[in-house]
């Protein structure tokens, strides 16, 4: 008797496929909208204080997300409560003071600064913590397409040249957006491990909403200390990009892309930060573009290509 093989293995190669190249794609949408970020911090260093900037971003993006998370939220109530504390830890390092580093550093520091500083510290501090809480296994190809995204923007920095490598040192910008990038890394392995029973729109407006609480005392003991703001149409609409593109629509591009391709690996996109960063940067706030951030660019391009392969 012919004995049937069984034709279903319960795996489905093409739809793994294109959920990985779904978040490949998610993960550079993300940095995209993102690299706005430190050209604005840069931008309104004269016109928002920091604090201020992070708290009117939030409430803006907890406004905003509110609309079409409400439902969910509410009909999740007793669930997020289970999870009170998680989620409190995971708001104040994504929300309360993930961003709020990086407009402190933009008092002290050029985009382009912020950009290359962050981006380089990104992926390694994800790699090393989803190593040690997560047990996510770093292959050498990883590893050989971080050392290469790392040779492109350590070439950005020195602009060619090993003697401004050498004599480069960390200013109190640079410092904070180090910060910066050590409390993002600790939230990208927190989304990681995110309970399956919340849902993707809860837990963001949940997330934005404790973040923007969390950072009320520090704006309304800043506000006490600088005075009252002096607004401008320009403001707000910096205001509505980084609350509604930036927050909502950047976070749920990159937390859907971790829940697809992980944290290890989206966070490596991030060396793509310093390219779309200093193109804003030339574009918005004349900075100088220059042979070296073209081939920068291009090494950690490749750097990605490499780090991404199976």
């Amino acid at each position: 008797m012919k004995k049937t093989l069984p034709t279903d293995t319960g795996m489905n190669p093409t739809s793994d496929k294109r959920n990985i190249l779904t978040g490949y794609g998610l993960a550079l949408i993300t940095i995209v909208i993102w690299s706005g970020n430190y050209v604005v911090a840069r931008g309104i260093s004269g016109m928002i204080p920091p604090v201020s900037m992070s708290f009117f971003r939030w409430g803006t993006a907890s406004v905003f997300i509110s609309i079409i998370g409400w439902k969910s939220f509410r009909e999740q109530r007793s669930i997020l409560l289970k999870h009170k504390w998680y989620l409190l830890c995971t708001a104040i390092t994504g929300i309360t003071l993930f961003n709020t580093f990086i407009y402190v550093a933009g008092h002290f520091t050029s985009a382009i600064n912020l950009a290359l500083i962050g981006s380089t510290a990104w992926p390694v501090f994800i790699t090393i913590l989803s190593r040690l809480f997560l047990k996510e296994r770093v292959s050498s190809i990883k590893i050989v397409g971080m050392i290469c995204c790392i040779a492109g923007i350590l070439l950005l920095l020195s602009k060619g040249s090993w003697q401004q490598l050498l004599e480069f040192r960390f200013g109190k910008g640079d410092l904070w957006i180090l910060a910066s990038s050590i409390v993002f890394s600790i939230y990208t392995i927190l989304v990681r491990k995110k309970p399956a029973d919340i849902k993707p729109m809860s837990f963001l407006f949940t997330l934005f909403l404790t973040g923007t609480l969390c950072l009320l005392p520090f704006y309304i003991t800043e506000s006490v200390l600088t005075g009252p703001l002096h607004w401008t149409s320009g403001m707000v609409l910096i205001i509505l990009y980084v609350g509604i593109g930036n927050s909502v629509i950047g976070f749920l591009c990159w937390n859907a892309s971790i829940a697809r391709i992980g944290p290890s690996a989206t966070g490596i996109f991030s060396n793509l930060m310093p390219v779309f960063s200093t193109i804003e940067a030339v574009l918005f706030l004349n900075e100088q573009f220059t042979v070296i951030h073209l081939i920068s660019g291009l090494v950690v391009a490749t750097g990605l290509i490499i780090a991404n392969l199976k």
